[in-house]
């Protein structure tokens, strides 16, 4: 393990004690170790000082962290409030999509008889075994002190952990007694844990499918002779292959005072240099971001149709939509096609017949509702709760625009319609709340009941898994903004994780729908259309998303937001955006992530681009065009299912 100094050693506690009759060693210890809460910063409860340790019970170590006040039974918990002003607060509160998006308010003190831990909606003392830490991130952000994320094998982040006083190193080096600390090999801040066991190693490269050999004895090669055995005729090595392969105890892992060490690199061990070798840090090495610019929107249409009313060329009409998005004058016409209403292979003769058809259904569906009586609804309390939260949600919904502005408004009485009718064609979904500010400007649009209705199932089809109750897609998105913007701004992500925010819990809203209310509502028509093209992949939404952060940048860190100043800040971006300076933004982005040879496979597979061949070139990767995708590309669940044509090849432009 990482040597320590005497110096070093004195602010840390090693030992052993009795804790009621049941053996207890405390083999680390170190105070000065902070959660950041998401108080206010004029609230002395905002940090909330506590104790680290390393601890062994039954042969079991664990990493374990203690409020200081826990002692005297008043150590401070996050509690979730309802933004409403509701008096009520509770810990378990979920967020979710309730009423005007509920946010984490205030910081309380726990109770001493209250049962503390690893509870949702508040942070008390955990112990965390060290078998079940898979990764562990550290940063040393430039406007604050180090700081830790632990994760564990269950996927599931513990709060920052930040060293006020120093002590990280001191840390790892005791960690790595009982644990191996490899550094991921697309991340320098992060070490994968694997256990002191060969097996785990060998299975880990066999995955990784880093040599050609996965003979079982191949971690005792690398202990007893690592140069020979790996690198023999390789004139680089990275630095992943030095931290993972070297055993804990070698003297390449031991450090000086003066060393690099963990504190100076960013790497475990040492990273002395060795004749012969040169070693190359890994990371992700980005081209320069193009300089977009928007195009006309398209002002032409009834020239693309044939003789037979069937359209010609409907990609470069997709491609005209996505650089310049539409004249208002057609959108009500391409619109139809763009969310299925239409196939775009339809001829006129066909579009008279789906007309037709479409008509008959919804009106046969909006009788179902129409007809139940007062008697009957009153034993049917789903569809009770549907209309109640419908008739609650229209009343609120883009009030301001002139189309729903009055108590007779017809535009009122369509949305409650629509939204009613769409709950007898997908019962099992219903309403929840949001959906009618999806419908909204497309019932603006087309002013008509019927192809609203269809629209609306179309757009459905691309987002119904956001208002699925299990949130699973909603989880699996900010997972993969998550990937994108620490592949394009590390740093931002460094401080989103310091104030506790890395998981962009607050971008929620902007996924859920689509951003309809951080933009104007014209603009969202233009937004919207131009993702409705589905170029140049089905994620371009994230890559909006990235845009919008990114260009928050210098606000967030050089004003060193709180938690609550962060949430702040992007709930106050809300109709002060520039739609086509954020379109540029996340054109720009794709273009820049997708030229990139080095970017992981994981952001190629966000963005829908095939996997680079294993053995091919990186003259040939540069070359290809980066808005290209594969023909063979898979369709996504995000992608309109009413469209059956062939994907083509996302837009090419001059």
């Amino acid at each position: 393990v990482l040597s320590l100094t005497e110096t070093e050693v004195s602010s840390c506690c090693f030992g052993a004690m009795e804790a009621n009759g049941e053996s207890h060693k405390v083999l680390f210890e170190k105070e000065g170790v902070f959660l950041h809460t998401n108080a206010k910063r004029n609230n002395q409860e905002s940090t909330i000082p506590g104790t680290i340790r390393i601890t062994e019970r039954g042969g079991e170590p664990a990493l374990e962290w203690s409020p200081l006040e826990e002692e005297r039974g008043t150590a401070p918990q996050v509690v979730y409030s309802k933004k409403d002003g509701e008096s009520e607060e509770e810990t378990n509160f979920d967020p979710g999509y309730e009423p005007d998006w509920a946010v984490i308010s205030t910081v309380k003190t726990c109770p001493p008889d209250r049962e503390r831990g690893t509870e949702k909606g508040g942070w008390s003392s955990f112990s965390l075994p060290l078998s079940e830490l898979s990764s562990l991130r550290r940063s040393r952000f430039s406007l604050g002190r180090n700081f830790l994320v632990l994760t564990s094998q269950g996927g599931a982040p513990l709060p920052p952990l930040h060293f006020h006083r120093g002590g990280t190193r001191e840390l790892l080096a005791a960690l790595q007694r009982y644990i191996i600390l490899a550094p991921s090999p697309v991340d320098s801040r992060l070490f994968l844990v694997y256990p002191h066991d060969s097996g785990a190693l060998s299975q880990s490269f066999d995955e990784l499918q880093l040599f050609d050999d996965g003979t079982s004895d191949l971690v005792s090669r690398f202990i007893q002779d690592p140069y020979a055995t790996t690198f023999g005729g390789f004139s680089k090595v990275t630095n992943f292959f030095r931290g993972a392969l070297r055993p804990p105890h070698s003297p390449a892992n031991h450090c000086s005072r003066g060393g690099a060490g963990v504190d100076g690199g960013g790497a475990v061990g040492g990273a002395e240099d060795e004749p012969g070798f040169e070693l190359i840090t890994c990371g992700v090495e980005l081209i320069p971001r193009p300089e977009v610019k928007r195009a006309e929107p398209l002002n032409k249409w009834e020239e693309y149709f044939d003789e037979e009313g069937q359209l010609q060329n409907p990609q470069q009409i997709k491609e005209f939509i996505f650089r310049g998005g539409i004249a208002p004058s057609l959108r009500k016409d391409v619109w139809k096609f763009l969310l299925g209403f239409y196939p775009w292979e339809s001829t006129a003769k066909k579009r008279e017949e789906i007309l037709r058809r479409k008509t008959d259904e919804y009106f046969r569906m909006k009788v179902q509702w129409k007809s139940v009586s007062e008697e009957q609804e009153m034993r049917n309390s789903l569809l009770r709760g549907y209309r109640s939260l419908i008739e609650r949600d229209v009343n609120r919904t883009d009030r301001n625009n002139r189309f729903f502005a009055g108590s007779d408004s017809p535009g009122l009485g369509l949305l409650h319609d629509v939204l009613m009718t769409y709950c007898m064609y997908n019962f099992d979904l219903g309403y929840v709340q949001g959906m009618s500010d999806l419908l909204s400007p497309i019932l603006f649009v087309t002013q008509n009941e019927v192809e609203s209705f269809w629209c609306l199932t179309g757009f459905m089809q691309l987002v119904h898994q956001n208002f699925e109750e299990s949130q699973e897609a909603m989880k699996q998105q900010l997972l993969q903004l998550n990937i994108l913007l620490r592949t394009l701004d590390p740093e931002l992500c460094d401080f989103l994780d310091s104030q506790d925010s890395g998981s962009l819990c607050f971008t929620f809203r902007w996924l859920l729908i689509w951003f309809k209310r951080e933009f104007s509502f014209e603009d969202i028509l233009t937004l919207w259309e131009v993702m409705w093209t589905g170029l140049p992949c089905s994620n371009f939404h994230l890559l909006v998303a990235c845009g919008i952060l990114t260009s928050q940048r210098v606000a967030l860190m050089g004003s060193d937001y709180d938690f609550n100043m962060i949430l702040k800040h992007i709930n106050d971006l809300s109709m002060q955006l520039d739609v086509s300076y954020v379109l540029c933004c996340a054109e720009g982005i794709y273009t820049q992530l997708s030229s990139s040879p080095d970017v992981s496979a994981k952001v190629r597979e966000v963005l829908g681009l095939c996997p680079l061949p294993v053995q091919s070139g990186i003259s040939e990767r540069s070359s290809s065009s980066p808005l290209i995708q594969s023909e063979s590309t898979t369709t996504t669940s995000s992608q309109l299912g009413a469209v059956t044509e062939v994907q083509h090849p996302p837009p090419t432009y001059p």
